[in-house]
């Protein structure tokens, strides 16, 4: 069952945060042939409580079939809907380095509703090259193609000293949801939406977890070692 969208309650961000790992659960068990499932089978594909689920799924208005569960592509499509997904998305990258070619190259994007539209890029030896499609251009040339075919979401790639200046320039000619993949934090005005992503930050995290799973383990065996009254992560260290 689904409510009408236009008297859903505002999603909170958690929930939204985890909107597009039900989908991406959904879109496997499509590819799959199944045709309905359970809260507690979608919720232990995507490593969350039933309950937590069933929750965030009653802010679109769905609330499954007792004994039957949830038809799983009425729910994918409920949840496309509630992400904007059923809509074209234009994109621009900013920076074709490494990153910004893997990017511009991800055949993904496509699929769920995002168009790349533009590329930009300063360095002359990229000029004019054509990646999925796509031209390189510089990107003063951002003004004209936003006015061609505007710009929904901006991706900045490129190093973190060029990035409040891209965000600035992305932010004056309308652009008003920015990826940002630069180390760098931005300042944008209250109507525009940012998003960062930082990989370096992200592998630091995996190291603290990695470290901690490796004292833990270690705890067992000073003990039994009786290391002098330090902890493992003390007779580590030295």
């Amino acid at each position: 069952m689904s409510a009408d969208p236009a008297v859903r309650r505002e999603i909170p961000d958690a929930t939204v945060a985890r909107l597009p790992e039900y989908l991406r659960s959904l879109s496997r068990l499509a590819e799959q042939g199944v045709l309905s499932v359970s809260s507690e089978e979608l919720a232990a594909a995507v490593g969350v409580r039933s309950a937590q689920l069933r929750k965030d799924l009653s802010h679109l208005g769905s609330y499954g079939v007792r004994g039957v569960g949830y038809e799983v592509d009425t729910l994918a499509l409920e949840i496309s809907r509630a992400l904007g997904l059923t809509q074209d998305w234009p994109v621009a990258i900013v920076g074709m380095g490494n990153l910004g070619h893997a990017l511009a190259s991800y055949s993904g994007f496509v699929t769920k509703g995002f168009r790349i539209v533009a590329l930009f890029d300063d360095e002359p030896g990229l000029r004019g090259e054509v990646v999925q499609g796509v031209a390189i251009q510089p990107f003063r040339e951002l003004p004209a193609r936003h006015a061609l075919d505007p710009i929904s979401i901006g991706v900045i790639a490129t190093p973190a000293v060029a990035a409040q200046a891209v965000c600035d320039r992305l932010v004056e000619v309308g652009v008003r949801s920015i990826l940002n993949f630069a180390p760098a934090v931005l300042s944008v005005p209250d109507d525009v939406d940012v998003r960062r992503v930082d990989l370096s930050t992200e592998l630091q995290i995996l190291a603290f977890h990695a470290q901690q799973k490796a004292f833990g383990a270690l705890e067992p065996f000073a003990a039994a070692r009786g290391l002098d009254g330090r902890t493992a992560s003390e007779a580590v260290a030295t």
